[in-house]
């Protein structure tokens, strides 16, 4: 598949002002991709600008919100659980699992890493409002993949089922917002998944201020 149908081309997301943190890890993720370069590698750039990111969500959010509202309808007669005060505790819950969200990439990557915690980053894109998680030493693809899919599992599929079967429409909802906040991370993996090295040696990399990632095979 060619390469031109991958990557972040949203410029202006690209050149957006780095804080010193950002900006030495990316100094540092040049340097070693250089050295990659040297050594015989290709780069292939995976990153998904937030941007696209954003659009998906809201056309996942739909019929996720409409399947989950139907299913809900279906199972269950009394509907009438659903409180002003749920959807206050909602918005409240929401923030902080967004923090969570990104703790669980890092937790997830970390068990994977080479140094563990000592190569997960932190940081968050002012201009978004966007927390992120970075891993800054390569990963097996199946790794990169159980790290990237986890929050939505574990904040949004098993609270949505569990919401369905048990009549609470607090975990509903939560697992509605939590799956549809991967929005990003599913377009990472659906990227991954579906681009075709055809090489005999390849190293996954997280960028370090973008989402997504960057291969380089040789």
């Amino acid at each position: 598949m060619r390469k031109k149908n991958f990557g972040n081309t949203d410029e202006r997301e690209k050149s957006r002002k780095l804080t010193e943190a950002e900006q030495r890890r990316l100094d540092a993720f040049e340097e070693m991709a250089e050295e990659r370069i040297r050594r015989g590698y290709e780069r292939v750039d995976l990153t998904v600008s937030l941007r696209r990111a954003n659009v998906f969500g809201v056309i996942l959010l739909i019929p996720l919100l409409i399947g989950s509202m139907l299913l809900f309808f279906l199972l269950h007669e009394d509907v009438t659980g659903f409180r002003a005060g749920t959807m206050v505790l909602f918005l409240v819950l929401f923030a902080v699992l967004i923090v969570v969200h990104e703790l669980i990439h890092g937790i997830t990557w970390a068990l994977f890493a080479e140094h563990h915690w000592k190569d997960i980053r932190f940081g968050f894109i002012r201009e978004y409002l966007t927390p992120y998680c970075t891993c800054t030493v390569p990963l097996k693809r199946g790794e990169y993949i159980v790290g990237a899919l986890m929050p939505m599992l574990l904040l949004g599929i098993l609270p949505l089922l569990a919401g369905l079967l048990g009549g609470w429409w607090l975990p509903v909802l939560l697992g509605v917002a939590m799956t549809d906040a991967a929005a990003g991370d599913l377009l990472i993996v659906w990227d991954l998944l579906r681009y075709r090295s055809g090489r005999e040696e390849i190293v996954y990399m997280d960028h370090p201020t973008q989402a997504g990632g960057v291969i380089f095979q040789r």
